[in-house]
């Protein structure tokens, strides 16, 4: 018996700006520093993003009371 590979659905980047409502620089900073999850490269032109990935992120950050700072204020 073979066990089924999950399956994915991938969201191109206007889906992904309606779901996250930050500008794309802020994503891909985000992504370089690896809080948030990275772009799937589907051609030279073109990329996409993990929905399970993109929903896990969200849920992260509603349960983890993550308060965001202006830069270069301190807590």
């Amino acid at each position: 018996m073979t066990i089924p590979e999950p399956s994915h659905t991938l969201i191109n980047r206007k889906r992904l700006l309606a779901m996250i409502p930050l500008a794309e620089r802020t994503i891909y900073n985000m992504e370089q520093r690896g809080e948030f999850p990275r772009r799937i490269a589907l051609t030279s032109r073109n990329v996409a993003w993990d929905l399970a990935e993109i929903e896990e992120w969200i849920e992260e950050r509603k349960s983890s009371g993550h308060c965001a700072a202006r830069p270069g204020w301190e807590r």
